[in-house]
């Protein structure tokens, strides 16, 4: 039910959704004998596309997110393992079309191949299934299995969890794929904007974990905006922020994760 009605809240509240219906509404009512109305919410709804295609809200939304766990040092002991968290393919057009298709957050999928050059004795493991509302008969395992093995990453040794649709599934199901022992570091690779929210379920699930952040969108620093030609990319960070504060609300108040807002 969980998993449902938080595709359901993604849909709704989304920014850049809700100032498309508010848009919709609003001209819709100008053809009626709410006229008024309309012309409010019309105004309203250009305004909110405005906000969210070519302000710097969404880049303000990210900053803090992608602070808060720091990548770990370079020289840094070495790790038991590796969790790489799935978000990074799509999973649907890769099976369609027989390639692999990567996402934007591709960087989860390159990061494990530098940490097993860098420690070649590294355990990897992938999570994700598929997080589609209407299932799927492809899964994002079996995508990053096919992409890994054409790398030369994948030899035989790596774990692949195939069944999770979140985040909280994901630290679930590979904590009793993995069934870590007291005392093993395993790092959990995943876009630094997700990583707050990624971490403090993993420690409520009981395997903590030590953040390696990848697929940054900002620069860092909250008044360093740079914004973008393209809207697409502006409401894009917005999403991707606004679904990672909304998470944390909805995780935490569902005992999910740790904390509302994780910290190292």
């Amino acid at each position: 039910m969980f998993f449902v009605v938080s595709k359901i809240f993604e849909f709704v509240a989304a920014p850049t959704n809700v100032s498309i219906f508010v848009t919709t509404l609003g001209v819709a009512l100008l053809f009626s004998r709410f006229k008024r109305i309309g012309r409010l919410l019309a105004t309203l709804g250009v305004a909110l596309l405005l906000l969210v295609g070519f302000s710097p809200l969404g880049h303000m939304m990210a900053v803090p997110l992608e602070a808060r766990f720091p990548p770990p040092p370079a020289d840094m002991p070495a790790p038991d393992g590796v969790i790489v968290l799935g978000g990074s393919v799509d999973e649907n057009l890769s099976g369609i079309r027989g390639r692999v298709t990567l996402a934007e957050a591709a960087e989860r999928l390159t990061a494990p191949i530098a940490l097993k050059r860098q420690y070649p004795g590294l355990r990897i493991v992938f999570t994700g299934g598929s997080a589609s509302l209407r299932g799927s008969r492809y899964t994002e395992a079996g995508t990053v299995k096919q992409f890994w093995t054409e790398v030369g990453l994948d030899t035989g040794d790596i774990l692949y969890e195939d069944k999770s649709r979140n985040t909280f599934e994901n630290a679930v199901f590979t904590r009793d794929l993995v069934q870590p022992r007291p005392g093993e570091r395993w790092l959990l690779v995943t876009s630094a904007m997700h990583m707050p929210r990624s971490v403090g379920i993993f420690r409520q699930a009981g395997f903590p974990v030590i953040a390696y952040p990848v697929d940054f969108r900002t620069t860092g620093e909250l008044l360093e905006w740079h914004g973008s030609l393209h809207a697409t990319r502006t409401m894009a960070v917005l999403e991707f922020a606004f679904h990672e504060w909304a998470g944390m609300l909805a995780y935490r108040l569902t005992g999910k994760t740790d904390a509302l807002f994780p910290a190292p």
